[in-house]
């Protein structure tokens, strides 16, 4: 069983970022990278991840429609197993405080240190072996 990461993000450029920092894990299938391009996609993502094991989400929280920190309790709910990293361009403290409230495990901001990123898929795909 292959194991999958979910990305959330409204910004069609963030796929491909990501698509190229994780190109040889992706290429040698280490894991699988899946994206949705709104909250309300993610839910049904997280429900359907047909053969694979979804181990992390990172997730946008400045998105239309619902944004991703109205979004975590839903996921919480959902799959309690999966771990939350949110994405945001504003660090401050009480945007951590809300997404750490909210059931995130961590907060990441933009631009994107995929050092970091990289760190958290590892740590979650050791303990997935």
């Amino acid at each position: 069983m292959s194991v999958m990461v979910l990305v959330v993000d409204d910004e069609p450029d963030v796929e491909a970022l990501f698509r190229q920092q994780f190109r040889r894990d992706l290429r040698t299938q280490r894991f699988v990278m899946d994206f949705a391009g709104s909250a309300s996609e993610a839910l049904t993502r997280i429900t359907d991840v047909g053969e694979h094991s979804l181990i992390l989400i990172f997730s946008d929280i400045n998105m239309p429609g619902m944004s991703g920190l109205e979004m975590l309790p839903e996921v919480r709910a959902r799959r309690p197993d999966v771990p939350v990293i949110m994405i945001t361009a504003y660090g401050d403290a009480a945007t951590r405080n809300r997404a750490l409230e909210r059931g995130a495990e961590g907060l990441l901001t933009k631009p994107i240190d995929f050092g970091q990123v990289r760190h958290e898929i590892d740590a979650r795909l050791e303990q997935s072996a």
